[in-house]
């Protein structure tokens, strides 16, 4: 009798998207599209960065790991959501659920830890460039990703074990399109203050310090600007920033809204829209915003396609 069971609920119910009868089909269509131009998308990246010499630097480094971040945040996310949309609702066991929530919960704390990063190299870039090859040498952006990976992973692990320490005794239905704490704490009988007290430790401390320091970091950049004289040169480097604060302002707007303001006061459409914009929309827009609109990446980009077509090349060559 003293042995507690935690496995009494083995199998969870996804909601998913209801009452899209009429639409399930356009949003099928539309999710599927956008998942796979972000697959696309964030491939293109990290192979343009492995194979390209112009594009080994520590900024596109860094953003070659954020690529791989929003393809493990999608497959984690997006397949099941598909699946919901035609099902109707999707069954996962337990297990599954619980896998799922950690690879989402990893990412998104290490895609946090990699934007601070990425403010942290734009820091030394502008603000110190005399300095910042001899800093962001080539093993301290190795470093860097390595101690975020690690950061990302260990500390959603603790949640997962906090998680496994709750009894599930129903019911096992989530009105989500995914497996989120929120929803899943609801199913537990248990006492889930700790698990409650630990993610929100963890989150606050996290966004708020991560968010301060990229904050920091861009008023002394935005110093730096003002003191540039070539015209030019001054919108080069403010276009790059404010690609980089658009992505910090939409990821940690999001991961705010949804895991720290209290959200008893959200509809559940209001939150699964959030979430729809954090896990789907975001790791759609990073590629374009970080790389595709970069000369470097289309330099790059023009350089693979003519030496795979040299006839085009001479003939473009030639007309010019």
């Amino acid at each position: 009798m003293n042995e507690r069971n935690h496995t009494i609920v083995i199998e969870i119910f996804l909601l998913g998207f209801k009452n899209i009868h009429k639409f399930k089909i356009l949003l099928f269509i539309l999710l599927l599209v956008v998942y796979c131009v972000t697959i696309c998308g964030n491939l293109l990246i990290i192979v343009l960065v492995s194979c390209s010499r112009t594009l080994h630097s520590p900024m596109y480094f860094f953003i070659s790991q954020l690529s791989i971040f929003d393809i493990m945040l999608s497959t984690d996310i997006v397949p099941n959501t598909l699946a919901s949309i035609i099902a109707e609702g999707l069954v996962m066991s337990f297990s599954g659920c619980i896998t799922q929530l950690y690879f989402f919960g990893a990412s998104a704390l290490t895609e946090c830890a990699l934007l601070s990063v990425m403010s942290y190299d734009r820091y030394l870039a502008i603000c110190n460039p005399l300095h910042y090859a001899a800093i962001m040498n080539h093993t301290l952006p190795h470093s860097l990703a390595m101690t975020c990976w690690l950061a990302g992973f260990l500390l959603a692990m603790i949640t997962e074990i906090l998680i496994f320490q709750l009894d599930f005794c129903g019911p096992n239905i989530i009105d989500h399109f995914f497996c989120d704490l929120a929803p899943l704490l609801q199913l537990s009988c248990s006492d889930t203050k700790s698990v409650e007290i630990q993610v929100s430790i963890t989150v606050m401390t996290i966004i708020f310090t991560q968010l301060l320091f990229v904050l920091g970091t861009y008023i002394c950049i935005f110093f730096s600007i003002l003191q540039i004289s070539s015209t030019g040169s001054r919108q080069k480097v403010f276009s790059t920033c404010s690609s980089h604060l658009m992505v910090v302002s939409t990821y940690y707007g999001t991961i705010i809204a949804l895991y720290v303001a209290p959200s008893r006061g959200y509809s559940l459409n209001l939150n699964k829209m959030l979430s729809l914009l954090n896990t789907i929309a975001t790791p759609l827009c990073n590629p374009i915003i970080y790389s595709l609109r970069n000369n470097e990446i289309k330099i790059a980009i023009s350089k693979i396609y003519f030496q795979k077509n040299p006839l085009k090349d001479q003939r473009q060559s030639g007309t010019g």
